[in-house]
């Protein structure tokens, strides 16, 4: 099932697409009809239902006619728009990024041995189409970072790698927005990767159970129409059971968590010179069995 958090008529909403993914039902009319308790956003949704509400409200869906919305007459948020926690990151988990930066000032040349985990602050998340901030006065150098992202669907600790998947709600797309001068001025990435509008999300949060495990999947960013990231999720260092297992290792991860896995190669900062996001640019974040995220730079 494909998730969406949309806005109808000034009236934030969660849903579910049709099997085109041309139209979008509301969630709680479903939850309704299962006389459910109805949900205020897909964090409310994520808390109270598990599994076993999915396969009901797949069944539920087949059995019923329910009220559809053309996704021309809604406007896309993004899934969370306000996530609850600090969105979890992962930096360098491609070889081929790793390999890019190396050399630049601020970085080292190492492949890295372990994962390097820090954090971005999105609150609010943006959605599809929604415009990504410049911030001329403190920064010139805005880069665009594809990135598969994870939701956790179950609070777990030392979760071990084979019972990962059970953990995981759903996967989106984001884009971690940077601004690479503040990176190098503050000698580590929350601040540069932290303001405002720089976490594009969605368009939607695709169920586990349309991904098979492991996670394979192309991903791809275009500038203007112009490809810049083009590679694989097999290709990650850490791979997802990875990830979960360790992060989990003495530190709880909750319903409704974040975790974003990395860039491949293809950023602005890995040209030669430097191909930054101007005023005017299309950003497109592809995911495939996800989407196409699309943002513009103001």
């Amino acid at each position: 099932m494909y998730f969406c958090t949309y806005n109808y008529k000034e009236v934030e909403e969660v849903g579910i697409l049709d099997d085109s993914k041309t139209r979008v039902i509301s969630l709680n009319e479903i939850l309704i009809n299962l006389n459910y308790e109805k949900v205020s956003s897909m964090n409310d949704f994520i808390d109270k239902y598990d599994e076993n509400t999915i396969i009901q409200l797949k069944r539920n869906l087949k059995e019923n006619k329910f009220t559809y919305l053309s996704l021309d007459d809604i406007k896309l948020c993004a899934p969370i728009p306000y996530p609850k926690r600090n969105i979890i990151c992962l930096g360098k988990n491609y070889i081929d990024h790793a390999n890019e930066i190396a050399g630049l000032p601020g970085a080292d040349n190492e492949i890295p041995r372990f994962p390097i985990y820090f954090s971005k602050l999105a609150f609010p998340a943006i959605g599809q189409n929604d415009i990504i901030l410049n911030h001329k006065i403190i920064t010139d150098k805005i880069d665009y970072e594809v990135e598969l992202a994870i939701i956790i669907g179950k609070d777990g600790i030392n979760i071990k790698k084979e019972n990962v998947e059970e953990y995981i709600f759903g996967y989106t797309i984001i884009n971690d927005i940077s601004a690479r001068n503040l990176q190098r001025k503050h000698s580590q990435w929350f601040r540069g990767k932290s303001l405002e509008t720089f976490c594009p999300m969605g368009p939607y949060i695709v169920c586990k159970s349309q991904i098979p495990f492991p996670v394979e999947l192309d991903i791809k960013c275009s500038i203007n129409g112009e490809l810049r990231q083009n590679s694989n999720t097999r290709n990650l260092i850490f791979d997802i059971s990875y990830i979960i297992s360790d992060l989990s290792k003495g530190m709880k991860l909750k319903k409704g968590d974040i975790i974003i896995t990395g860039t491949p190669a293809g950023v602005g900062l890995g040209f030669k010179p430097y191909k930054m996001l101007h005023s005017g640019d299309v950003i497109e974040s592809y995911i495939e069995k996800i989407g196409t995220l699309i943002n513009y730079i103001e």
